[in-house]
């Protein structure tokens, strides 16, 4: 079943292979008035903050949109940020929380994609297989995921699909360790399950999504 969820992660570099001691520096340097300081930050974390942003709302223009909205509100609550914790995991949380807010606006609520069209704008190579067999299976992976609650497919895809480690996640959503470990347990669970509904392959073994496991972890 990860298999299917992984083979459209990109490989990237965690959160914390970039020098928390430097995020603090230049943090300090930008509420000096330093904008110099404040655009490495941007460049630092703007792809990868788009990236995600896209994997919610499926449109790379808005995804942009709101990386830019993020990084304005980020630079406006700089004094607020806690320089003894990491840079990295502040900002996606603020990225995440707008994002999320931008779609309940939209009542777009469930129906984000979390997949990028790969094949959009290039030209068919009749050396490869035909791209549409892949399209027509990231659909499908799609449907399966709307049937996810938000919690948990906000953990799936940081993690399965961005690469988050589970501490990164937990400092995202502002949630402990064990509760991000446990919802992304529900969330594979959840996709098995759903998938095998769907398709007639094997699910996970006494298990049954219910209201009353999401009633213990509200979020």
């Amino acid at each position: 079943m990860m298999t299917m969820l992984e083979h459209d992660a990109q490989t990237d570099e965690s959160l914390h292979e970039s020098s928390g001691s430097s995020d603090a520096r230049l943090v300090e340097a930008a509420r000096r008035g330093d904008q110099a300081a404040y655009g490495e930050l941007v460049q630092r974390y703007e792809h990868r903050l788009a990236r995600v942003i896209h994997r919610f709302v499926h449109d790379m223009d808005m995804a942009e949109d709101l990386a830019q909205e993020t990084f304005l509100k980020v630079y406006e609550r700089l004094e607020q940020f806690d320089s003894s914790r990491r840079f990295g995991p502040w900002l996606f949380r603020i990225g995440v929380n707008l994002t999320l807010d931008y779609l309940r606006r939209k009542k777009r609520r469930g129906r984000w994609s979390l997949f990028t069209d790969r094949f959009k704008d290039k030209s068919p190579d009749p050396a490869v297989a035909d791209p549409r067999k892949a399209l027509d299976l990231q659909q499908e992976v799609q449907k399966v995921l709307q049937m996810i609650p938000e919690k948990y497919r906000i953990v799936l895809a940081l993690r399965d699909l961005e690469n988050f480690s589970t501490s990164e996640i937990a400092a995202v959503l502002h949630r402990k360790e064990a509760t991000i470990r446990w919802r992304l347990a529900e969330a594979r669970h959840r996709f098995q399950y759903y998938w095998g509904k769907r398709h007639g392959t094997a699910m996970p073994e006494n298990f049954t999504p219910s209201e009353s496991a999401e009633s213990k972890d509200e979020m």
